[in-house]
């Protein structure tokens, strides 16, 4: 056993290494530069995580998300391994004493953002690390030919500054050959050993069905399937709203998004694997660290935004080989509903200039200045004082934020806090005399416990819903009862957090950016179109399509997606057409005649002349001879 197999039994008690981890592996500790393209299920962190558990020094992953970080530490953590990431918000003296912490706790992961990556604090600390090597995580962002371009990871190769003579692995499950080159470049790899995986799937059937009814479809569905599955809608609501209405099926189901706390997740998610709930409706939140082997169908009840999403989300099913599904649903809605949303949600380089100044202006920042806290953002309400699209918004601070402008951490877990400072008795009379309020203190108190004891969190929403109210009336309790003196009541009334990293220049800031900006959103467009094409050729084999998108020339049909089964069903039809077509004009013909004659092969004739007879259509005489009935 090969001391990298004993590190995988040691850590991730798995026995064997799937193609081509092993030589990935033994690439990196050859102090190779290396590219990885390995479809989802690939397993792409064992490929950069083994290796650095046996090399000396800490390895530097660079990753986009900051979910995924946290996913991926608590992980490597939870397996008794030593990973740290910077954390939002982190002061001076924080960063100081985490680099202290790496440096003298032999830590042998640090995962960290590229935009992070630009501040010189970090960048004088890394310099005194010992870095094993350097793995950067979703590589395919460096490119902007890829689906998710970030400049920021363009800035990446400050390292071979930083640590002179330190090798990459570049990782990726979503690339074609413009983006491979891409990558290669802008990393200034050195002649990089690159590794493949083909994105061909055999036991993976791609379904696509037209219906008017998904619900009635989605129920049709899962009265056939029994295996574990994963349904992914997109938008939050809809996972809460179609988990229920699984529910109220008889099925098991349970739903995650991004905007339930840590807990929630953790239990939805618990509940999964354990199979407790197997069918999980989620957004695409939902998806990092998933390594459930029995995932039997992974159904797509809305359409995603472009084939590299669909595909990292469709191989969530049949990683163990057995035949599985990705089945997609759409109507004629769908496809203008996307072409609606493609041009509503897509802002122009105006539009970016215009949000972005009006950004400055919420904040009341002066020209020249540059916050140095972060800065309580909530997304509707800016939408709302300055009349801007929703959608638009959000696109607009994910292009600021992937051109390293600013940086916008979301907030949704953070809740608003009550403690009660009155005894119960006191708190009785209090309702007497305020009658208003009496029912929203009851209600209080029958949905929390510990509220005299200790801080306890609470769901303005939550109350909301139960009092048959708005969560402004609700605020408006609250502020009351902390007026009186009867609570301590801490708000949380935004959703995001917002910290600016370059002084305000208004245009001129957009204007240094603009051709990267505009190259992001023609990609993001033509991702779009690219992913209706896709639906919507009926004559190809999907997973013949898929591999042209990706640069595999392959003429292999897959013989399971619906665009086979359609053309095997055609051809039945056909053959048994043929055959009595043929015995009309001959009257008897033997088997061996029959394939003579037909251009089909004798198998596929044997099949048909056995169902027609069973249909009653033909017959056979004693000299093996077929006639027609």
């Amino acid at each position: 056993m090969t001391d990298a197999q004993k590190i995988l039994q040691q850590y991730w008690n798995y026995d064997s290494f799937i193609s081509p981890q092993e030589e990935i592996i033994e690439a990196v500790l050859n102090q190779k530069d290396v590219i990885a393209l390995l479809p989802t299920g690939g397993g792409k962190s064992i490929c950069f995580q083994v290796p650095a558990l046996l090399k000396d020094g800490v390895c530097i992953v660079i990753s986009p998300l900051i979910s995924l970080i946290q996913d991926q530490v608590e992980n490597l953590k939870s397996r008794g391994i030593k990973a740290t990431s910077i954390p939002s918000g982190a002061s001076q003296n924080d960063i100081l004493t985490l680099f202290d912490n790496i440096k003298f706790g032999n830590y042998k992961f640090l995962y960290i953002s590229p935009e992070r990556l630009q501040m010189p604090l970090i960048q004088e600390k890394i310099k005194q690390l010992t870095v094993s090597f350097v793995a950067v995580d979703e590589a395919h962002c460096i490119s902007e030919w890829g689906h998710d371009f970030r400049p920021s990871f363009r800035n990446i190769t400050i390292l071979r500054e930083l640590v002179p003579n330190v090798h990459f692995i570049a990782l990726t499950a979503t690339a074609n050959q413009q983006v491979l080159l891409d990558i290669e470049i802008n990393l200034k790899l050195k002649t990089p050993k690159i590794f493949r995986k083909s994105f061909y799937k055999e036991h993976l059937a791609y379904q696509i069905f037209t219906v008017e009814d998904k619900l009635l479809k989605l129920q049709q569905i899962f009265e056939k399937t029994k295996t574990p599955a994963i349904v992914y809608v997109n938008s939050r609501n809809k996972t809460q709203q179609i988990a229920q209405f699984l529910s109220s099926k008889n099925f098991k189901a349970s739903f995650y998004n991004g905007g339930l706390t840590a807990a929630e997740k953790e239990i939805a998610f618990e509940n999964w694997m354990s199979e407790k709930t197997p069918i999980m409706v989620a957004t695409n939140a939902f998806g990092m660290g998933i390594d459930k082997k029995n995932v039997g169908i992974v159904i797509h009840f809305d359409i995603p935004y472009s084939i590299e999403n669909y595909i990292q989300e469709a191989g969530r099913a049949g990683r163990n080989h057995q035949k599985s599904f990705a089945v997609l649903l759409k109507n004629n809605n769908d496809i203008s509903n996307q072409i609606e949303y493609s041009k509503k949600s897509l802002p122009s380089i105006q539009e970016v200039k215009e949000i972005h100044k009006k950004l400055y202006q919420y904040f009341r920042i002066a020209n020249g200045e540059i916050p140095e806290n972060l800065l309580g953002f909530n997304l509707l309400e800016f939408s709302k004082i300055y009349n801007f699209s929703v959608k638009k918004v959000d696109a607009v601070l994910r292009i600021l934020a992937n051109n390293s402008i600013l940086e916008i951490t979301n907030t949704y877990n953070k809740k608003s806090s009550i403690i009660f400072h009155e005894t119960s008795k006191n708190l009785h009379f209090y309702a007497i005399n305020n009658i208003y309020i009496k029912n929203f203190v009851n209600s209080l108190l029958r949905t929390y416990t510990g509220l005299f004891e200790q801080e306890v969190k609470i769901d303005e929403y939550l109350l909301a819903k139960k009092n048959n109210t708005t969560s402004n009336q609700i605020i408006g309790y609250l502020e009351q009862l902390q007026k009186d003196e009867i609570i301590t009541y801490n708000s949380v009334k935004t959703d995001s957090e917002i910290r600016f990293l370059v002084p305000r220049e208004d245009d001129k800031t957009i204007n240094r950016f603009s051709k990267e900006i505009t190259q992001f959103i023609k990609q993001k467009e033509k991702k779009s179109t690219d992913f209706l094409r896709f639906i919507q050729n009926n004559s190809v084999c999907r997973s013949v399509q898929i591999l042209a998108y990706f640069d595999e020339k392959s003429i292999k049909k897959c013989g399971i997606c619906d665009v086979c089964l359609s053309e095997k069903k055609t051809q039945k039809k056909d053959i048994d057409l043929e055959i009595l077509n043929l015995l009309q004009q001959k009257e008897k013909l033997s088997s061996q005649e029959i394939t003579q004659i037909l251009n089909f092969s004798e198998k596929d004739i044997l099949v048909h002349l056995r169902q027609l007879i069973s249909d009653e259509k033909i017959n056979i005489n004693h000299q093996n001879k077929y006639y027609l009935n």
